[in-house]
């Protein structure tokens, strides 16, 4: 356990970040999931719509630092690559 202020306090900030973190990629896997099913069901307008609403939130934790800069261009080319395909 830390015994200094400031390891302290970084502790606290480390668990705050440590929840956000896991709930924003908790909703980031429920929409890249929801695109994926609807790619699966070949369902043009639905996986566009799904992709449409994915790929900001994507970026954003990117740029929050959720996710590194190019895990998030991957999934986001990943994503992109399976909806143009059908």
């Amino acid at each position: 356990m830390a015994t200094h202020k400031s390891a302290i306090k970084r502790s606290r900030q480390n668990e705050k970040s440590r929840v956000r973190n896991t709930s924003i990629k908790s909703s980031i896997k429920t929409q890249i999931k929801s695109v994926l099913q609807a790619v699966e069901t070949k369902d043009k307008t639905g996986s566009e719509t799904a992709l449409a609403a994915a790929i900001p939130a994507i970026a954003k934790a990117a740029a929050k630092g959720v996710f590194h800069k190019k895990n998030a261009s991957r999934k986001i080319s990943r994503l992109t690559k399976k909806v143009k395909a059908i």
